[in-house]
């Protein structure tokens, strides 16, 4: 096919490309577990937080990326670098299902597990650590997993603000009418989301048979 020569003839570019999504994947990614996770303890332990916390993060899921995008321009510190933008944003987009899964996944725990832990003397700190988080790690896994694609897929509209990745290619096709430069974008993006769905799928697998 003439996109499979395309993306062979251009490859330098694509790899180069295909390199900045996945920092910017990597990164938004890494952000919003650093976030959510916390979050999710937090509501699984105060009920009271659940509604605010989750409300929250479904009305950021509403947002039109593009239109996300243009709010955060103006904010002079993340406004001087388009890749500081496209993180922040991807990280708020994928804030929810973490968080999610994290509150499900804790809250999931048997518990007469925990009353046990209690009765063994652990404090609160140490029932969350040695016994709460490692039976939800396949919960919580597996909304990051749904968080990294995500991101994969809403890291191509990072383009529109210059921030690179794979989107540079969708949008140049789109204005030259070049099917070929789109799916050269479109097809390693594809490609990316079901390799990251199918090894965090696999990581989640290991830790749900453990």
């Amino acid at each position: 096919m003439n996109v499979f020569r395309y993306i062979w003839q251009n490859q330098g570019q694509v790899l180069e490309l295909t390199l900045e999504h996945l920092r910017l994947v990597g990164f938004s990614t890494l952000f919003a577990m650093l976030a959510g996770i916390p979050l999710g303890i937090v509501i699984a332990r105060r009920p009271r937080w659940n509604k605010p916390v989750l409300a929250s993060a479904n009305i950021i899921q509403t947002i039109p990326s593009l239109a996300l995008f243009g709010f955060l321009l103006p904010v002079p510190w993340l406004g001087e670098r388009s890749e500081r933008l496209a993180i922040l944003a991807l990280t708020l987009y994928a804030l929810l299902p973490i968080i999610r899964n994290t509150y499900t996944g804790i809250r999931g725990v048997d518990p007469a597990v925990v009353e046990a832990g209690r009765g063994m003397g652990l404090t609160e700190s140490q029932l969350l650590f040695q016994v709460e988080l490692p039976l939800a790690v396949s919960v919580i896994l597996s909304g990051v997993r749904v968080a990294v694609v995500i991101s994969v897929g809403l890291a191509t509209i990072a383009a529109a603000i210059g921030a690179g990745g794979l989107g540079e290619f969708i949008f140049r096709g789109l204005a030259m009418v070049d099917n070929r430069v789109i799916l050269a974008g479109a097809i390693p993006a594809a490609v990316l989301a079901l390799t990251a769905d199918f090894g965090v799928g696999w990581l989640e697998r290991r830790m749900q048979t453990r």
